[in-house]
């Protein structure tokens, strides 16, 4: 059997990715690492892929582009994975973080944290395409009223999360990219 291995900077994404993979891939087992951080990430990644005994995994790595260029952080990523000896791994860039996969799904932000009124906000100029805010996690806690918080927020939010129709193309991407690798 295959093993999904997510490679994470926040314990944020874990949580959103424990809540949506059991939808999307009811049968596939997986496993989250996460690091401290962007940095730790990509300082541990080489020797985590390296030292991996587990037959049959399939790792995934997911990053926040933050205020990076989204090629190049990609560009280096791929390059310490083909250090490691792995030329598979699928990574996808958060852009700009994490929260924009949440803005792209405003209904889903009504029913996790219980707040009326966000979902008729999808369709204005703002959240369409929240990948483009400069500041999701920012646009996030002002819309929520403070209400919403990394962790937190990811488990109450991720679970109502629709896997097809969110407005976060770099959602889509990583949804996409995860379906690709189970057969």
């Amino acid at each position: 059997m295959t093993m999904l291995v997510f490679l994470l900077e926040e314990p944020s994404a874990r949580e959103m990715l424990q809540a949506t993979l059991p939808r999307l891939l009811p049968e596939t087992a997986f496993q989250c690492i996460v690091f401290k951080g962007k940095q730790d990430l990509e300082k541990q990644l080489l020797p985590k892929l390296r030292g991996w005994l587990t037959p049959d995994s399939r790792f995934i790595v997911l990053r926040d582009q933050d205020s990076g260029d989204c090629v190049r952080i990609k560009a280096h990523l791929r390059s310490l994975c083909q250090q490691a000896g792995r030329h598979d791994v699928l990574i996808r860039i958060a852009c700009r973080e994490l929260e924009s996969f949440y803005l792209g799904d405003l209904t889903a932000v009504e029913k996790g944290l219980g707040l009326t009124g966000l979902a008729r906000h999808q369709n204005t100029a703002r959240f369409r395409d929240p990948d483009h805010l400069a500041n999701p996690a920012l646009e996030l806690a002002t819309l929520t009223r403070e209400r919403y918080q990394k962790v937190l927020g990811s488990r109450a939010i991720a679970p109502h999360l629709a896997l097809d129709t969110n407005r976060s193309v770099s959602f889509n991407a990583l949804i996409t990219g995860i379906r690709s690798l189970h057969p």
